[in-house]
This record gives C-alpha cells, sequence and structure tokens, in this order.
C-alpha cells in the first residue's frame, strides 16, 4: 500500500525544509523499487499550495506545486515545512484546510516553523512539539499550551510529530520512513542518500 505525502508549500518556505523531505520519501521509493520491480511503491509525494499561482521560496527559487488546496488528491501524510510563515498564520482558509485536513488523515508532520501553522490550527495543544532552536521562545509565548522542549531534532506524538530546522527535518522524515515502511528500508534510505542520519529525536 502507498502512503501518499502531501507536503504544502507557500511563499517564503525554506527550501530544503521541503525539499529534504521530498527527497527522502521519493528516495525510499526509489530504493524499495530496485528490490521489488513489482508491486505499489511505499511513498507517493504531491505538493499542494493554496492557489495554482507559483510558490516564491524564501531563497528565491520559484517552485510549481501539483494541486491546490481545494483539489489535491486523498493524502495519508501531510508535512507542514517552515520558513516565513507570518503571512500564512494570518490565511483563514490555510489554516482551516490545515485543521481539517489533519482531522483526516493518519499523520501529520511539520518541519521548523511549519509547528506555528500545526500551532495555530489547534493541533498541538496539550502535546509536546519542537521547532528551530530560533523560534522556540515565540512558540512559547504563542501557544502555552505547547510543552516546547529544546536539544530535540524531532518528536513523535504519534498523529503529530514535528521537527527542528532543515537537517532536522531530514532526520524525521527517515523516523517516518521507518515507522511506516521498516527500519530496513529507512537505514538504506539515508545510505542512498548519503547522510548522517540522527535516529534518536
Amino acid at each position: 500500500m502507498t502512503t501518499v505525502v502531501g507536503i504544502f508549500l507557500f511563499d517564503e518556505v525554506e527550501v530544503l525544509d521541503f525539499a529534504g523531505p521530498y527527497e527522502v520519501f521519493t528516495t525510499a521509493s526509489r530504493v524499495y523499487r530496485k528490490e521489488h520491480p513489482v508491486g505499489p511503491e511505499p511513498f507517493s509525494v504531491v505538493t499542494i499550495a493554496q492557489h495554482e499561482d507559483r510558490v516564491t521560496t524564501r531563497a528565491g527559487l520559484k517552485v510549481s506545486t501539483d494541486h491546490t488546496i481545494a483539489n489535491h488528491p486523498s493524502i495519508d501524510l501531510l508535512l507542514v515545512p517552515g520558513g516565513v510563515v507570518t503571512a500564512e498564520l494570518e490565511k483563514g482558509p490555510v489554516i482551516r484546510w490545515i485543521e481539517s485536513t489533519a482531522e483526516q488523515v493518519p499523520l501529520t508532520a511539520s518541519v521548523c516553523t511549519g509547528a506555528f501553522l500545526l500551532a495555530a490550527a489547534g493541533l498541538l495543544n496539550g502535546r509536546t512539539a519542537t521547532t528551530h532552536w530560533e523560534d522556540m521562545d515565540d512558540l512559547r509565548h504563542a501557544y502555552p499550551a505547547i510543552k516546547v522542549l529544546p536539544g530535540r531534532r524531532w518528536i513523535d506524538q504519534g498523529d503529530v510529530v514535528t521537527s527542528g530546522g532543515i537537517s532536522a527535518g531530514i532526520d524525521m522524515s527517515l523516523h517516518l520512513v521507518e515507522r511506516i515502511a521498516g527500519r530496513d528500508l529507512a537505514l538504506k534510505t539515508a545510505r542512498q542518500m548519503e547522510f548522517d542520519w540522527t535516529e534518536n529525536g
């Protein structure tokens, strides 16, 4: 069975916050396909934005997305990367979409300041979470119902998983590969990517 990963993109998103997880899940499927040429791949990845316009990342890279929040296919894992999220936090339709999508999917994850968008959607209340080290105090002050832990690469709370920034999102994604498709594939994926996986959050 294929797990469909939907990665939400927005203007001022951090490139590696979404490209790192994208690479992990697609590489996992490529590695799997070498040993299992027949049958479904473990992961399929789609990108989703609020509108059909191209997204301009924090570094200026322009990205065309696959779907909008109004027309995307059914997904199993919602991943919200970070970047400059100030504008997104003010967009009611985006926050409501994150909230409603999280209610329908088995697993929701964030990278870096993507945790602020999960928090705004009410997904982290009463939970333990993490974000980029530079933004932890802001997350604590803005959302006091969240227990924000320092020194963690990622934190798995069952149906919600949060991570620190950039490379920590790759660590978290490898953890999710292990959780969904097994440790062997996660280790082979990290090796294929020549990535020194920090396995413990």
